[in-house]
């Protein structure tokens, strides 16, 4: 890792300190739990993964286009601020809103890796306690990933945005012990499992592909996770207190939605803030990128009970109320696959070059037969070449 990362702000010299309030509680029923919360910690124990075999750091990464994107997913793309940019800046624009988006990434794992700790300090269920330590690890790894890629391949990182910061702040410092499931499980982690999606499908590059691709595996567990506690605990709510939760849930979303603006990237490169996140609304890309952010989070909030008026007054203001008809069992199920195509895509290729690299071998050792000990039999030497194996036709992905 390199030992010299580009920080576009002076990293604060002492961490950042949020008051942690309510209960650790124990819990001394060993009894067995419920049994899809124990299936699901038994899949995150399966599942866990090494960032450094797993993903293959030897891929190089472009300077200037770093996700390969398309120049029309850059908000500023056709204006007359584009037009007057040679191609270095928009090598510089295109950079800079990779490192941007990554960085908030890695500074939402973090906090999802402190919510899921918070989590099995205070959540009364041992089932709960026990899926909560498997996640701690993942989004451990998650902040790995995301830091290696950052400081390896892009050389740039930005501080965490103020709308991220004041969610993660109204998160941790609530005393309810549902309050880190909703804000981290459903909110924070939902939209990024959205942003990772949308990333994944249109990036061509595969190191990029491969931290998305296999960091969602462990998200769509988390999810899961979120949905199946949430929902047993809501039922049991008062409509008032529900209501509470909807509140919080609504600003968290109005938070998260003014957070996308890219404003840090403007101010950075010197651009006029205000010209340039007017043309982030008025952007046809960012337009539809703000609404499939909330493909997760909609339907999982209709899923688990809080529906009340409140959050479906806000996601109607937000254009989104039409997404809790996303049937997000088989959107998971599907970021799920996508990494396992994944695997048996890199494992199909070693094998094929591990395959030529035999052939190779077995030719050279025929051929220095033929030089050494006089003409071979052709026939034997064509047997032997036949009796590799093939390769197996590549799986549909």
């Amino acid at each position: 890792m390199s030992t010299f990362p580009l920080y576009t702000a002076p990293v604060a010299p002492r961490t950042w300190d949020v008051p942690s309030f309510g209960a650790a509680r124990f819990s001394w029923e060993y009894d067995d739990g419920r049994e899809r919360l124990l299936a699901l910690y038994q899949k995150g124990k399966d599942k866990q993964w090494d960032a450094g075999t797993r993903i293959d750091w030897s891929l190089d990464v472009p300077y200037g286009r770093p996700l390969g994107l398309p120049d029309e997913s850059v908000a500023l793309f056709g204006t007359a601020v584009w037009d007057k940019m040679n191609d270095r800046q928009r090598d510089e624009v295109r950079r800079h809103l990779a490192s941007w988006q990554f960085s908030q990434f890695l500074h939402g794992e973090q906090g999802a890796m402190i919510c899921s700790a918070r989590i099995v300090e205070s959540v009364p269920d041992l089932d709960a306690k026990f899926y909560a330590t498997t996640q701690t690890i993942d989004e451990a790894r998650h902040v790995e990933v995301y830091s290696r890629f950052l400081h390896e391949k892009l050389g740039l990182v930005y501080p965490i945005n103020d709308h991220l910061k004041a969610l993660l702040d109204q998160t941790l410092s609530d005393s309810r012990w549902d309050i880190p499931y909703l804000g981290m499980q459903v909110l924070i982690e939902g939209l990024a499992l959205a942003a990772f999606g949308v990333l994944r499908d249109l990036t061509p590059l595969p190191l990029p592909k491969q931290v998305l691709a296999y960091v969602m595996q462990d998200e769509a567990r988390h999810v899961a996770f979120g949905r199946l506690a949430l929902r047993d605990y809501y039922r049991q709510l008062s409509d008032a207190e529900r209501a509470e939760r909807e509140e919080f849930a609504a600003e968290g979303c109005y938070l998260m939605y003014e957070r996308i603006n890219g404003a840090e990237v403007w101010a950075t490169l010197g651009l006029d803030i205000a010209e340039s996140t007017e043309l982030v609304k008025r952007s046809d890309y960012m337009r539809m990128f703000q609404t499939l952010l909330f493909s997760r989070i909609v339907p999982c909030m209709r899923d688990i009970g809080l529906w009340g008026p409140t959050i479906r007054d806000a996601y109607e203001k937000l254009g989104v109320l039409e997404m809790a008809n996303v049937d997000l069992g088989a959107l998971m199920a599907a970021d799920e696959r996508s990494a396992d195509d994944l695997d048996r895509e890199r494992e199909r290729v070693r094998a094929e070059a591990g395959l030529a690299a035999r052939r190779a071998e077995v030719a050279a050792t025929i051929a220095g037969a033929d030089g050494t000990a006089g003409a071979a039999d052709p026939d034997a030497r064509l047997e032997v070449l036949h009796s590799l194996p093939d390769v197996p036709a590549q799986a549909s992905i």
